[in-house]
């Protein structure tokens, strides 16, 4: 059973423990999340000036379109500002910023109608984060930025909770991904050839869970839990902010959901700083995490490009 809470009032420790369970939470807009929202969508709307950036697939050449909105990306991650509405966001929801360490949010654009479904506009299958080598006690943040529609929003596959699929992900290795995948998202226009993982066999999506909520609302749920691009058929571009968590002093104990079907190599643990400093993860809490190989020239720490 998957249970939706609505604005809980939970402790945000419960929280966790429910999210490994399963569980997923949506909260209503709030100041910290529309403040957010309201810094994305400026630069959104500066970029693809003067066209209305989620009708501008209408208006241009899809190379046109990732040759705007691929620099967009790195910019809202580098922005000074972006890193201090991140942190109140977290705040504002109730985590410790002693404790809780942040990855870099992705600024995501869903076309409609598979106008570009590749790339920098990747429509993700159903998947699990932990195949790209996430922690298990990850908490995914998922922001819409544009109006959602049941068309155009993600969907939650909760009857794989506790079902593998066969995946890929024995194949793969972060620091690899970190060095050429994503590193080269922004070639890939017609079709995404990048080695990472997926379901290997046919999937049932039916029944799923898709959550509309408003403009600035915001979605957690555990990077454990099976979930997928709904395929935009809205007739509009949606853009979402999304990025990730881990409590330190659940990896301390190994507190996380279950692994049911992971067996990525490496560890995206170098990729979370704590929110109230920026230190970076402990040496040794990445070490207990680690595995497989290092190749050489291999990325240890994705390094989103700095734009011009």
């Amino acid at each position: 059973m998957t249970t939706v809470y609505f604005d809980s009032a939970v402790n945000e420790t419960t929280r966790r423990a429910l999210l490994y369970a399963g569980d997923i939470f949506v909260y209503s807009p709030r100041p910290s999340t529309l403040a957010l929202i309201d810094f994305a969508r400026e630069l959104i709307d500066e970029g693809f000036a003067p066209h209305d950036a989620e009708m501008a697939q209408y208006e241009m050449p899809v190379d046109k379109f990732v040759e705007i909105f691929a620099p967009l990306k790195p910019r809202f991650i580098h922005h000074p500002k972006t890193k201090a509405l991140l942190r109140n966001v977290v705040a504002a929801l109730g985590c410790d910023l002693d404790v809780t360490h942040l990855d870099v949010p992705r600024l995501r654009g869903v076309t409609s109608d598979k106008y570009l479904t590749a790339g920098v506009g990747y429509a993700f299958p159903a998947h699990r984060d932990t195949w790209w080598s996430a922690p298990m006690a990850q908490v995914n943040w998922w922001l819409p930025i544009t109006t959602l529609a049941s068309e155009s929003t993600m969907a939650f596959h909760p009857g794989y909770w506790t079902t593998p699929v066969s995946n890929g992900s024995e194949e793969f290795n972060y620091y690899e991904y970190n060095s050429s995948g994503r590193k080269d998202a922004a070639k890939y226009i017609t079709a995404d050839l990048r080695k990472q993982p997926g379901p290997r066999q046919p999937m049932e999506l039916d029944p799923q869970i898709r959550i509309v909520c408003p403009i600035g609302g915001v979605i957690l749920f555990s990077g454990a839990q099976m979930h997928s691009t709904v395929p935009n058929t809205s007739g509009r571009t949606r853009f979402s902010i999304d990025f990730r968590t881990v409590a330190r002093t659940d990896l301390e104990i190994g507190s996380g959901a279950p692994n049911v079907d992971t067996f990525s190599q490496g560890t995206s643990l170098r990729d979370f700083v704590r929110g109230s400093d920026g230190a970076p993860m402990p040496d040794d809490i990445v070490a207990r995490y680690d595995s497989g190989d290092k190749p050489e020239g291999a990325m240890l720490v994705f390094k989103p490009p700095v734009p011009a």
